[in-house]
C-alpha cells in the first residue's frame, strides 16, 4: 500500500500532541495526527474529569497558539496557594496547623506583569479550544486510527496504521501517553513505580466565593486539593489509597458527600458535587531516553508524574514548545528534522528538567504521604522555615510559574 508523506507524524491528538501539532504547523511543517479516540469524543464532559493548573508561562504559549480567546472565559486565576500539613481531615480544621506555606502572586507581580500564579482550567475546555484551533489550521487528523507499528530506516520513518495504511515522514513524535506504542516500537525503556494511591477527582459548587485561592492540605494518605474554578466552583483532587479510592467511586451519592465534607470542612459553605466522579491511579513513569532514530517523545509518553504539584501537563507542553522550536529552526536551516544531531538538541534541552522535576515530585510525595512522627516534625519545620524566607518562597513561585531557565519562545508568548 502506498505511503502518504508528511514532515511529522504525531501519534496522539490529546493535549500535548495537538499543541505540538499546532506549533509545528505554525512554523510551516506539514503534520498529521493519529489518535485511537474519535476527536469529537475527547470533548465530552465524561471523557476527562480533570482540571489543570496552567502555569502563567504555559498560558502564554496557549495564547501564542491562538487558544487564548477561547480559554479566558473558562480560566480561573490562582492568586494565592495555601499549603498545609496536618493529621486531621478538614481543610479548615481548628486549631490551624503552624506547618503551612502561603504563596501570593502579589509578591512576584513586579516580574510577571501582574500575572497570577496560574490559571485553573477544566481539561475539556482546553480540548475544545485545541479542536477549534486544529480545525482552523486545517491539520490532518486521523481518528479513530491506531498505530500498529513504526518502521524506521536511515532516511524516513513509516507509521503503519491498524487498517494497513502507511504514513511516512522524516520524524514520528510519540504523544500518546504512558502506554506509548511509539516508545515501545523504538525500544525505549521506562523507569517507574506505582504509589498505591489513586486520585479521586470531582467538581463541586460552593455557597461562598473561593477568592481565587487554591488549597492543598496534606493528610497521611495523600494530598487533598481544592482548586478554584469559574462560577464559584472548585475541582477536587482527593488522594487516597487505591482501595479506598475505588470504594469512594462506588459509594452512593450521600455516602460520597459525607466522606467529602469530613475532608473539605465548612469554610466555603455547603458543597454540591456536580457531574460524575473520576478515579485515576497514580504512578511515576520516566522514559530512559527522549529520542531514538527518527523518533521523539513528548508529554506523558516521556514522563508521567504524581499530580501533587499540578505540573504534569505544563511539563508536556514545555516539551511540545521546545521540540517545535528545534524542528522549525532545523527546517529553516535546511537540515533533516529527523536527524540524530537535530533530535539531540531537543533531548539536551528537556532531559535534565524532566528528570529533576520527576525526582523532586517523587521525593515530595514520599515525604508527605506518611504519618511517621519524626518525619512529620521535620517537614513541618521545613514548611514553616520556607514560609518565613521570602526570597526562597518567591523562587518556588517563579519555578512553579515556569518562568525560570531556558524557556522556549512559545512560553515567552512569542510565535516560533
Amino acid at each position: 500500500m502506498s505511503s502518504e508523506r508528511y514532515d511529522i507524524v504525531i501519534a496522539g491528538a490529546g493535549l500535548a500532541g495537538a499543541s505540538f501539532g499546532l506549533a509545528a504547523a505554525q512554523g510551516g511543517l506539514k503534520v498529521v495526527m493519529v489518535d485511537p479516540q474519535p476527536f469529537d469524543a475527547q470533548l465530552a464532559p465524561t471523557f476527562d474529569g480533570r482540571s489543570t493548573a496552567i502555569a502563567f508561562s504555559t498560558f502564554r504559549m496557549l495564547d501564542a497558539l491562538g487558544l487564548g480567546d477561547s480559554l479566558r472565559p473558562h480560566a480561573c486565576r490562582m492568586d494565592r496557594i495555601l499549603v498545609t500539613d496536618g493529621r486531621r481531615p478538614g481543610a479548615a480544621s481548628a486549631p490551624p496547623s503552624p506547618a503551612f506555606l502561603r504563596f501570593d502572586a502579589d509578591e512576584i507581580a513586579d516580574r510577571t506583569d501582574g500575572e497570577p500564579l496560574g490559571y485553573m482550567i477544566e481539561n475539556r475546555r482546553i480540548r475544545a479550544a485545541l479542536a477549534e484551533a486544529v480545525a482552523r489550521a486545517g491539520l490532518d487528523v486521523r481518528a479513530p486510527a491506531s498505530v500498529a507499528a513504526v518502521e524506521t530506516d536511515a532516511g524516513r520513518a513509516t507509521v503503519v496504521l491498524g487498517d494497513g495504511s502507511r504514513l511516512s515522514a522524516p520524524l514520528v513524535v510519540g504523544a500518546e501517553g504512558r502506554g506509548s506504542r511509539v516508545r515501545a516500537s523504538a525500544g525505549i525503556q521506562t523507569l517507574g513505580w506505582g504509589y498505591g494511591q489513586s486520585g479521586v477527582v470531582a467538581t463541586v459548587g460552593m455557597d461562598r466565593d473561593h477568592g481565587n485561592v487554591a488549597h492543598e492540605y496534606f493528610l497521611p494518605d495523600g494530598p487533598f486539593a481544592i482548586l478554584p474554578l469559574t462560577d464559584r466552583r472548585a475541582s477536587l483532587v482527593w488522594t487516597e489509597s487505591t482501595r479506598r479510592a475505588e470504594a469512594l467511586k462506588a459509594a452512593s451519592d450521600d455516602a460520597f458527600h459525607a466522606h467529602l465534607m469530613r475532608r473539605f470542612g465548612d469554610f466555603l459553605g455547603a458543597v454540591t458535587v456536580q457531574g460524575p466522579r473520576f478515579v485515576y491511579p497514580l504512578s511515576l513513569s520516566l522514559a530512559e531516553q527522549l529520542t531514538a532514530p527518527r523518533i521523539a517523545l513528548i508529554g506523558d509518553a516521556a514522563h508521567g508524574v504524581h499530580p501533587v504539584a499540578g505540573q504534569g501537563l505544563n511539563m508536556g507542553l514545555k516539551d511540545a514548545a521546545a521540540l517545535a522550536e528545534v524542528l522549525i529552526q532545523a527546517a529553516r536551516n535546511g537540515e533533516d528534522i529527523g536527524a540524530e544531531t537535530v533530535l539531540d538538541r531537543y533531548a539536551r534541552w528537556r532531559r535534565f528538567d524532566n528528570t529533576a522535576l520527576a525526582a523532586g515530585f517523587d521525593a515530595f510525595v514520599r515525604l508527605f504521604s506518611n504519618d511517621i512522627a519524626p518525619v512529620r516534625l521535620a517537614r513541618g519545620l521545613g514548611l514553616a522555615a520556607v514560609n518565613r524566607i521570602a526570597p526562597l518562597r518567591r523562587a518556588f513561585m517563579h519555578e512553579a510559574g515556569g518562568a525560570t531557565g531556558d524557556l522556549p519562545r512559545l512560553l515567552r508568548g512569542e510565535r516560533v
